[in-house]
């Protein structure tokens, strides 16, 4: 890898410098997002490949599923090879949370919060537990004539001795109205 060159004492270079690293900043980034569609489009190829191996031209499907693999693979060490240089070229980015899979529901709709009991010592060594947060999950059920939201609370505890992480599992929740092992859409 070059030493870097030294850095420009006048503002216009200075200013061009900049502008010459932003454009090869923007040249990098649009060859790594063409190589992430393109592993993307090459994973589909090959999950349809695997699903048609046992079919009647089999053999044939397996060279090419092969010679498929061998490309996403180098695809994949070119891609990370880039991600790693980019790395140490670019400031950390802040992390950001994914959205969550659907809408909250509506905050005017009355809620029941059911709280499920955690154990008081830890599972593992019976040390003294912590808590460290809860996880909230929100179902919407139906009264007559009456809509509620009910809160089913997790909380989360930490072993102050062994430092392991304790949570109730989440229940099984039926849906009112359906009979149980039928599909609900039905």
């Amino acid at each position: 890898m070059n030493s870097p060159s030294p850095l420009p004492t006048e503002l216009a270079e200075a200013h061009a410098l900049i502008l010459q690293q932003r454009q090869e900043l923007a040249a990098a980034e649009a060859r790594a997002s063409g190589a992430a569609a393109m592993i993307a489009h090459l994973k589909l190829v090959i999950a349809k490949l695997r699903r048609d191996q046992y079919g009647q031209s089999a053999e044939r499907g397996r060279k090419l599923l092969d010679q498929l693999e061998l490309q996403l693979e180098e695809l994949e060490a070119d891609a990370t090879e880039r991600s790693v240089i980019a790395e140490h070229d670019t400031s950390v980015q802040a992390f950001a949370r994914r959205r969550p899979a659907r809408a909250p529901l509506p905050a005017h709709l009355p809620r029941e919060r059911v709280v499920i009991p955690a154990p008081c010592a830890c599972p593992v060594c019976g040390g003294r537990l912590a808590k460290l947060g809860e996880d909230i999950t929100e179902t919407l059920e139906v009264v007559p004539r009456q809509w509620k939201v009910i809160q089913t609370v997790r909380e989360k505890f930490s072993c102050r001795s062994c430092e392991k992480i304790t949570q109730p599992p989440a229940p099984f929740i039926r849906l009112r109205g359906h009979a149980p092992g039928r599909a609900c859409w039905r």
